[in-house]
């Protein structure tokens, strides 16, 4: 998804560069000097640049989770301390203990119809010991 937004974003950079006239005798590009052309490039190509690092840094940074692990009907669950929401936990759950606050690495998974938002866990990053209710 990140490659549509950045080759949108490139293909219309594009078209704004090449958009502008060109002559060849003047040193001028459509009545603008090929200074300010050029700095307008370097301006854009800087702006892609720091969107692109922002969002790669965004999309592939550990995310964790933090909170008391329940037991449910399918499984079990964590009470996320952050956004207040409950995430059924799924993937490698060896480490994960019911009653015991815990910091979850891993990624949110989509839900199904009817079912809450799931986690699936890569790792157990901290163990907090037993809840406090």
């Amino acid at each position: 998804m990140t490659s549509k937004y950045l080759s949108g974003v490139l293909v219309i950079a594009l078209s704004c560069v090449l958009c502008v006239p060109a002559k060849a005798d003047s040193g001028t590009i459509g009545g603008v000097g090929t200074g300010t052309i050029v700095g307008v490039v370097v301006g854009v190509v800087a702006v892609v640049a720091v969107v692109v690092i922002v969002v790669i840094h965004k999309t592939s940074g550990k995310r964790t989770i933090t909170g008391c692990v329940r037991p449910a009907q399918n499984g079990m669950t964590v009470n996320d301390e952050k956004d207040k929401r409950a995430y059924a936990l799924s993937g490698d759950t060896a480490g994960v203990k019911a009653g015991e606050r815990m910091t979850l690495e891993g990624k949110k998974v989509k839900p199904d119809a009817g079912n809450p938002p799931g986690w699936e866990i890569t790792k157990v990053r901290t163990d907090y010991g037993v809840c406090q209710t």
